[in-house]
């Protein structure tokens, strides 16, 4: 079962809002909801009725093939063609499939920031910094 663009849209919205530290707005013109990691945008979704599409990070790789299984994948509108993908609702665009290239984005745009900015949380950014200064977890700087 294919997704239509309506729950298309949803569906991306849903699971990029179930990720860490997302934030969202829209800050180029009000019909695009763009979602963004650490400042970083992963996810742009249309408000239009008549064009229901998300655009999302990816490999270049893996883009040239998913624009090749399936019509309605095309090479990223509005950013990168190389690095982005839009998908709109068609044959074989499914909830998963949808889930999944939200989550592929928020990955890579995630392991593309520095080590320091990456989002794992307090608990894990304060471990993180004490095993990086020799401290142990909780144990306070001379």
């Amino acid at each position: 079962m294919s997704a239509a663009g309506d729950r298309l849209q949803d569906t991306a919205r849903q699971a990029a809002l179930a990720l860490p530290d997302v934030s969202h707005g829209r800050p180029f013109t009000p019909g695009l909801d763009v979602y963004k990691a650490a400042g970083k945008v992963f996810l742009i979704v249309t408000d239009d009725p008549d064009e229901q599409i998300i655009t999302v990070k990816c490999e270049p790789e893996h883009a040239r093939a998913l624009e090749r299984g399936y019509a309605s994948i095309t090479p990223g509108r509005y950013l990168d063609k190389r690095h982005w993908v839009t998908l709109g609702p068609g044959r074989g665009i499914t909830k998963q499939l949808v889930h999944d290239a939200v989550e592929h984005s928020y990955d890579l745009v995630v392991d593309g920031l520095p080590r320091v900015a990456r989002l794992h949380g307090p608990a894990s950014d304060k471990a993180a910094t004490d095993s990086e200064s020799g401290r142990q977890p909780g144990q306070s700087p001379d």
